[in-house]
């Protein structure tokens, strides 16, 4: 193969290689009308009640729109550290409109570069909250691992 062609192919797999990466991600949901405590205390209730039936010690906390705490409980026996965590993935989760999972697939995946963002938290149990499909909120989840975090995240915007 002559030294022209191989070049030819080179530079093509790598321009295609750079338009792939560089393919944008579909919009991110609009923010909506803050939490209510009520709403945030439901959601919380929710999580713990699943938690709960798991024998699973945590925190949860709920955020507004911007990151602000709204509502926080923590279960008896929850390791210290995650009071902090799970105010840390629900802010994560609503001020970056994704849920916490997002960060730790997206380092698997491209590297550490996310990490340098502020209040970037990659471990699940970060979800935004949505009501008439805009985000509202965060729900954050810590004390057990990431996968079971999210489980009682999930359940708790169920109960909402």
């Amino acid at each position: 193969m002559s030294t022209l062609k191989r070049v030819v192919q080179v530079l093509c797999i790598s321009s295609s290689t750079v338009v792939a990466a560089q393919t944008p991600e579909p919009p991110r949901p609009e923010y909506g009308t803050d939490i209510t405590i009520e709403v945030a205390k439901k959601i919380a209730a929710a999580t713990l009640a699943e938690c709960q039936s798991n024998k699973w010690n945590v925190a949860v906390a709920i955020v507004n729109t911007h990151g602000s705490l709204v509502y926080y409980e923590r279960m008896n026996n929850t390791q210290s550290a995650s009071a902090r965590i799970a105010v840390d993935k629900a802010s994560a989760a609503a001020m970056y409109r994704r849920t916490t999972r997002v960060f730790a697939d997206t380092i698997a995946r491209s590297g550490p570069a996310v990490m340098t963002l502020p209040g970037v938290v990659a471990s699940p149990g970060g979800m935004p909250i949505f009501s008439g499909g805009k985000i509202i909120g965060g729900v954050g989840v810590s004390g057990v691992t990431g996968d079971q975090d999210e489980q009682c995240a999930k359940a708790g915007l169920v109960g909402m």
